[in-house]
């Protein structure tokens, strides 16, 4: 990317320098990144000797996408301001949605409680003292009706977390919009439904490996033939970063992840070009401002060749990286929770600049309950500031050409396909999961990270550095529910459904289901069939649980 002569002289003249600085005291013996990546005093051309700009770097909209997938960028379209909200019944959780859609959200995000990610109704014995905590309780169709009810879902797209059970949820969705009268065709979102995460980092699993991935795979096959604006896995990295993950590990094991879904996929028949531009990715933005930049760009570039070189994808869009982002719910501090505004802020530009197509920016209350309505609002206009007010859209990748920004970037890549061509060497990604290799490297990184905080290398403000002798005040009133209040309303509609449905059809559906299960067909209709009669989440899951047993695991991560 350079001539010879310039980077010949660059290298003299930066041995003059460092020669005049060998004795001069910085603040630090060495500096590096959270994942550890060492920083130089300053970056220079000489550290990108061997960039081919054309082949490397690009421009935006062009092989390997390292600047952008689009070559207008945000100039074009804004990314989609996607909050992520769920809590207590289906009524408190709607109406969260339509004040934020109200005060300018674009994208709706739904976070569900506990027993609904593990696959259980309300009511379940394992659902004691779990309803509404993390999110919206969904047992039935009548539930997902509620959740929805008056908000157009052929505008709005709308994303769902959730894993081990996505497929029932995901006919819930489906069911609520038939009955509607809103064609599949129109409607558009993302279902989380990265399964392999889970065992690596969050444990909310359900089925052992395989006949998971033959839930994903699934999804997938239904959403090709019935759902062409819908995004059938969002591969996620978030999750692994929370759990104490670097950026580097976060990077490789995601793009690890999207492999084995790429080559389950493809085993099932489903042709390449078909399913690929189907898949999209869910990533963290912590604190390290210009590695999380770096992070973003690499991850672009290393998911576009392994899909052109490894899997001989020809779309154009099969070799996207298409990413929405979340800022670090880790990096929020109970101490001075003004302060999580400062962080979420920054780490919402990182995310811009790095190019993200959707953005949830946490709120300043997170680290102490479920945010407020006035926090998440002003989380939101957190990124309607960056949006319209600092210009920081107005140009595509504006620090490609930085040359720390580039050797940072390079660096990433090459320390996460070093993690690739580990997790390869090991068998893949559900061999190295059973070994407990992710673990391993996850809980090491945490341990690592918790010490530096200890030993004060790591600073962190309010809490072992500039530490007030007394708490602060609450910023703003927390969300406060009524937690049994919500629980009796949401069985009473539990108790209704049950009561009103057509008991005998709901038991036919679960048995055809339960046929399908044993069977190599695919499920998703099924599935589909019995919610629509009815059938509750905790039902259906039952079924699937008789069928592939469930995953015993290693909970104790």
């Amino acid at each position: 990317m350079f001539e010879r002569e310039l980077l010949a002289a660059l290298q003299e003249r930066e041995a003059q320098a460092a020669a005049r600085l060998q004795n001069v005291q910085e603040r630090q013996e060495a500096f590096r990144t959270l994942s550890g990546i060492p920083v130089d005093r300053v970056a220079t051309p000489t550290a990108l000797a061997g960039t081919d700009y054309l082949r490397d770097v690009g421009l935006p909209g062009e092989y390997p996408y390292l600047r952008g997938l689009h070559p207008t960028g945000y100039r074009g379209r804004l990314w989609t301001m996607r909050m992520f909200a769920g809590f207590g019944t289906a009524v408190e959780s709607n109406a969260r949605y339509r004040s934020l859609l109200a005060h300018g959200e674009t994208g709706l995000s739904v976070a569900f409680d506990l027993p609904t990610l593990m696959g259980y109704d309300t009511d379940h014995p394992a659902a004691a003292g779990e309803f509404g905590r993390c999110g919206v309780a969904v047992s039935s169709l009548a539930d997902m009706e509620v959740l929805f009810d008056g908000i157009p879902l052929d505008q709005v797209t709308t994303s769902m977390t959730i894993n081990s059970p996505a497929a029932v949820i995901w006919a819930m969705y489906l069911a609520a919009a038939a009955r509607r009268g809103i064609p599949l065709a129109s409607l558009g979102g993302t279902l989380q439904n990265d399964i392999l995460k889970e065992y690596m980092a969050q444990n909310e699993y359900i089925f052992p490996p395989e006949p998971s991935l033959r839930l994903v795979v699934d999804t997938v096959a239904f959403s090709i033939a019935h759902l062409p604006r819908w995004n059938p896995i969002s591969v996620s990295g978030y999750h692994i970063r929370e759990a104490g993950a670097t950026a580097v590990q976060e990077l490789a094991f995601t793009l690890a992840n999207g492999t084995a879904y790429v080559e389950a996929c493809r085993d099932r028949g489903l042709a390449i070009d078909d399913f690929a531009p189907r898949l999209s990715f869910f990533f963290n933005c912590h604190l390290d401002f210009f590695e999380e930049i770096a992070k973003f760009r690499a991850a672009r570039r290393l998911w576009a060749r392994i899909m052109r070189e490894r899997y001989g994808a020809r779309q154009e869009r099969s070799c996207w990286l298409r990413f929405h982002t979340q800022t670090a719910g880790c990096s929020l501090m109970a101490q001075q929770p003004w302060n999580n505004v400062v962080r979420v802020a920054f780490q919402a530009l990182a995310a811009v600049l790095g190019g993200t197509q959707s953005l949830h920016t946490n709120a300043l209350d997170e680290a102490l309950a479920l945010p407020s309505e006035a926090a998440a609002r002003l989380a939101l206009r957190t990124q309607q500031i960056l949006a319209y007010e600092t210009g920081v859209a107005n140009s595509v990748d504006p620090l490609g050409g930085s040359y720390l920004v580039e050797t940072l970037t390079n660096q990433m890549e090459e320390a996460a396909q070093g993690y690739l061509h580990r997790i390869a060497s090991l068998g893949g990604v559900i061999p190295a999961m059973e070994n407990g290799f992710f673990h391993r490297e996850i809980a090491e990184a945490a341990f690592r990270f918790q010490q530096a905080v200890e030993d004060q290398a790591r600073l962190i403000v309010g809490v072992n550095a500039h530490v007030e002798a007394e708490p602060e005040p609450l910023p703003v009133p927390l969300l406060e529910l009524d937690a049994a209040a919500g629980l009796q309303r949401q069985l009473a509609r539990l108790a209704q459904v049950r009561r009103t449905r057509d008991n005998r059809a709901v038991a036919q559906r679960l048995r055809d289901l339960a046929a399908v299960a044993r069977s190599t067909e695919q499920v998703m209709p099924a599935i589909l069939d019995a919610v629509t009669e009815y059938a509750t989440l905790g039902e259906v899951c039952d079924v699937l649980r008789d069928v592939f047993g469930e995953y015993a695991g290693d909970r104790s991560f």
